[in-house]
């Protein structure tokens, strides 16, 4: 049985209660990794020394991180977003906390951003169903689309697996095939010779003229009990499943009835 609380990180619980540095909120909120935040809040500045622009925050490599950091410094200023110390515990309105000791509650932080950005569900604060749901979509429905979804890739997974079945399957005829060709080009060069006293006792040869005098005798009967002839399958099955020939040798008497029957050609 397994025991999904062993596998449970309580993210959703975490992201609640987690306590995010105005520029750390900002970053996150630009879609920097987790494990990138530390390397990135190392290089940040301030906009201005003094004034509004001490609480906005700039990096280099993340543009986005400006118009982030002073849209979270307005509503905290604003009393809009409730904030506090490196505790997150939030402060009154009327306790001047310094910009760049400003911190927020996850919870704090997703109740503003759902007010003032529906539109924005960055990773660290929403779930994958509430970043992939809409106003007019259910859970019900959403979960149901996932659902499907699910069903779909399983089947694609399947039919992949399975391609790659006959892919490998199809390859292995190939090279039978070869083997029968380099085989069929020594015949003709031993015809070419007109010496055939090596095939008269040859047991393969032997083996293989009696089995295409079979295959030409009860071909026709075989023919009229079938819809449809088709070389690589029906045909191929019943040589190999009633007349006891190899996938070469198939290969091999498929040929020779081509000769004598056009409708294979």
């Amino acid at each position: 049985m397994k025991e999904n609380w062993k596998d449970d990180n309580c993210a959703a619980m975490k992201s609640h209660y987690a306590v995010y540095s105005v520029p750390e909120a900002a970053a996150l909120w630009c879609g920097v990794e987790k494990d990138q935040i530390d390397e990135i809040l190392s290089g940040i500045t301030q906009l201005s020394e003094s004034g509004f622009g001490r609480g906005v925050w700039l990096h280099d490599d993340v543009p986005c991180l400006e118009p982030r950091s002073r849209a979270i410094a307005d509503a905290i200023l604003s009393d809009a977003l409730d904030h506090g110390r490196e505790d997150g515990n939030p402060v009154d309105s009327n306790d001047n906390v310094a910009a760049e000791r400003r911190h927020v509650l996850g919870r704090d932080l997703k109740c503003w951003m759902e007010a003032e950005f529906p539109n924005e569900k960055p990773a660290f604060l929403f779930d994958d169903i509430e970043r992939n749901s809409h106003d007019s979509i259910t859970l019900e429905a959403y979960q149901s689309l996932k659902a499907d979804r699910d069903a779909l890739k399983l089947r694609l997974d399947k039919s992949i697996s399975s391609f790659k079945e006959l892919r490998s399957d199809k390859n292995k005829v190939e090279k039978e095939l070869s083997s029968v060709k380099v085989e069929l080009s020594e015949f003709e060069g031993a015809g070419k010779n007109k010496d055939y006293s090596v095939l008269v006792k040859n047991h393969y040869w032997d083996k293989l003229t009696n089995l295409a005098i079979k295959v030409i005798n009860e071909y026709p009967s075989w023919k009229n009990n079938q819809r449809k002839v088709q070389k690589s399958g029906n045909l191929q099955d019943w040589l190999v499943n009633n007349c006891n020939a190899n996938n070469r040798e198939a290969e091999i008497l498929k040929k020779i009835l081509s000769e004598e029957f056009p409708e294979l050609n």
